[in-house]
């Protein structure tokens, strides 16, 4: 009836989550079973943090991306990608054309990440000559 009348229902208070969800749904990173570990070597591998950074400018197709990540292999770009996207950081989009025509960008998510690690990146960038002095 509430349908037919244009009417909303009042939406239901939603529960309060306990510890150990909320503990499940944010992660730990010290904890050795905690699937964020996997997730952060994906996002922090080199080629993670190449790949994450190169996409913030737009959206590239493989061949472009391959080549603004300069020294990556084919393969190890491949299942790089496959990692940020089964991670919801990259989405793939496919065109049925031939010859078959792939692009890649971030997620809304992806985009937080990289920026995360592009200020990583940055600073490690803006303080070379003082780590390599320390070594």
């Amino acid at each position: 009836m509430e349908k037919v009348l244009g009417l909303k229902a009042a939406k239901k208070p939603a529960k309060a989550k306990g510890r150990v969800a909320n503990l499940m749904e944010r992660g730990n990173v010290f904890a050795p079973a905690c699937p964020s570990r996997e997730i952060m070597k994906h996002v922090t591998s080199s080629w993670g943090v190449l790949v994450l950074i190169a996409l913030q400018d737009g959206t590239l197709r493989f061949s472009e991306l391959r080549r603004k990540v300069a020294g990556v292999s084919e393969r190890m770009l491949a299942q790089t990608l496959q990692w940020l996207e089964s991670d919801g950081l990259v989405e793939r989009r496919a065109f049925k054309v031939v010859p078959p025509h792939v692009e890649y960008e971030l997620t809304p998510m992806g985009v937080e990440a990289a920026s995360h690690v592009a200020a990583l990146a940055d600073w490690i960038e803006e303080n070379l000559g003082r780590m390599r002095a320390a070594g």
